[in-house]
């Protein structure tokens, strides 16, 4: 099974030069809790843009050019999602943007933080998606600082 796990803006915001715009340590919590233990993918300038290696996840980076050694390189999506489509293993979508598009039609579920904020700097969102397609359900409503954020998740209507 894919599943996308992001956090976003009012306006779908992601990052800004190739950086998270929040650092809400609920939300980084609940990255963490929910993909430990299972295979992360994501793209080549998401993982150069990573602090560290995320311990206890196995990293998947699509490129087309070199990694670090210890890390798994597809060349492209279409092997993740011939592998695990249809698999009981929950694999999550990491980013970026470009990811993130090219994974949504193909994921059943996308766990995503929705922050009440904005930032008008942002260079890179999250794509627009019919939400009318997706049951929603708030898994957590919190607020740090002064930043409302809800951690919702979204499960693909069967048609």
């Amino acid at each position: 099974m894919l599943s996308i796990i992001a956090a976003v803006g009012k306006n779908r915001e992601l990052g800004k030069n190739n950086q998270l715009i929040w650092h809400i340590p609920g939300d980084m919590k609940f990255f963490k809790d929910t993909t430990m233990g299972h295979k992360v993918v994501m793209g080549r300038k998401t993982y150069m843009s990573l602090p560290g290696k995320l311990p206890g996840r196995e990293i998947v980076v699509i490129s087309t050019g070199t990694v670090d050694s210890d890390v798994k390189v597809e060349s492209s999506i279409n092997k993740i999602v011939d592998n695990y489509k249809n698999s009981d293993e929950e694999v999550f979508i990491c980013g970026g943007a470009s990811i993130y598009e090219q994974f949504l039609p193909y994921v059943d579920k996308i766990y995503l933080t929705e922050i009440a904020a904005d930032d008008k700097d942002a260079d890179t969102f999250f794509p627009e998606f019919d939400k009318t397609d997706w049951n929603r359900q708030v898994i957590l409503c919190d607020r740090y600082v002064d930043i409302d954020y809800e951690i919702c998740l979204y499960e693909r209507k069967i048609m």
